[in-house]
């Protein structure tokens, strides 16, 4: 598999910027972990649990305390109280600019660590391609490798999907948690094109 190497131009505004803290990265790597998460857990009230329509026992005389209802919460088999629905919404509100503030702080500890490699692999669609691409390249020691890629194309989606250790992602969709995941982002020079202009937008 051929690739075109290019020397790289990385932006200071994008790939060079400060980082006092780690507070925003935390709350944009959290963001994205809450957004894809699922509510199946579901438990039933008392209204939902079938039986329990007759008076356990009559309300005076048997000198046990009154109930309406063998569906009562503090009952074995009864409702549960405060249980999830199903409907629980968990995801955390992070604006626009905070997650490309996050995304280019991200960017630069990745550049720091010299863990981001600009190259254009060239596939037809065969997943031996991009095993040789990562071998030529040193990349097949990483255990986690990031594709960035100005889009998905389906020859790329075929050769990288059965990789467990490469993960495919278009330049816009590009997130803090893809980023901090990987051991190695290779990225293609028009993938690098698109994020600058896409971060550049807000940098001051």
């Amino acid at each position: 598999m051929a690739e075109t190497k290019s020397t790289p131009t990385f932006s200071k505004s994008v790939f060079d910027v400060e980082v006092s803290n780690h507070e925003l990265l935390k709350l944009a790597y959290d963001s994205y972990l809450a957004t894809a998460r699922t509510s199946a857990a579901r438990t039933k009230t008392r209204g939902l649990i079938s039986g329990g329509g007759k008076k356990p026992w009559k309300q005076k005389g048997t000198g046990r305390a009154r109930f309406g209802s063998s569906r009562n919460p503090i009952w074995r088999g009864g409702g549960i109280v405060f249980g999830p629905t199903g409907n629980e919404n968990y995801k955390l509100n992070i604006s626009t600019q905070q997650k490309r503030v996050a995304l280019r702080q991200a960017l630069t500890l990745a550049k720091k660590a010299d863990k981001i490699v600009v190259l254009e692999p060239k596939v037809t669609g065969k997943t031996r391609e991009v095993v040789d691409f990562l071998a030529k390249n040193k990349l097949d020691t990483a255990r986690r490798v990031l594709l960035v890629a100005d889009a998905k194309t389906p020859e790329l989606i075929r050769s990288t999907r059965n990789l467990q250790a490469v993960e495919l992602v278009s330049a816009m969709y590009l997130t803090v948690f893809h980023i901090l995941n990987a051991d190695k982002i290779v990225i293609s020079p028009a993938a690098l094109k698109t994020v600058e202009t896409w971060l550049k937008k807000e940098a001051k």
